[in-house]
């Protein structure tokens, strides 16, 4: 289990890769972001975007599937998250892109009124298979600290 101890400020983690798929845009966008760019090639011609492209948000969701699934698998004592500061979106995800997603911890900080716990923020950077970044974010995460109140 990894701890709010355990964290380096500076540490870099590679948390893995999504590839994005033609159904699952469409998909998405039907049921959350319905805009014609995101469900259709016709219509997305007539835009900046050029064919069809993935919501931002939908970017987001594969972003956070590929970090969850990181931390579930080594097993961090995580606490979820207050929140993210500065999200962008620099590039359009289309689908047959692979998404990379790469997280540098900023800073630390143990909680003052829970000493049961602490958080961290973490640089977020999504890039595509062309190395080409297509999103950007820093999250503030909640994570357990090793020892409680009565061992800290």
């Amino acid at each position: 289990m990894i701890y709010f101890e355990d964290l380096e400020v500076g540490a870099e983690t590679y948390f893995g890769s999504y590839e994005v798929t033609r159904d699952e845009v469409i998909e998405f966008a039907r049921k959350y972001d319905p805009q014609p760019f995101h469900l259709s090639d016709e219509a997305a011609a007539k835009t900046h975007f050029g064919r069809l492209a993935a919501s931002g948000w939908h970017t987001a969701a594969m972003t956070m599937a590929v970090i969850a699934r990181h931390v579930v698998e080594d097993e961090q004592a995580g606490l979820g998250s207050p929140g993210i500061d500065e999200l962008r979106w620099t590039k359009p995800v289309y689908p047959g892109d692979t998404l990379h997603v790469r997280g540098k911890i900023l800073e630390k900080t143990p909680s003052r009124s829970r000493p049961e716990i602490g958080s961290f923020r973490t640089q977020t950077i999504v890039i595509n298979q062309d190395e080409v970044p297509v999103m950007r974010f820093i999250s503030i995460v909640l994570i357990r600290r090793r020892h409680g109140p009565e061992g800290a």
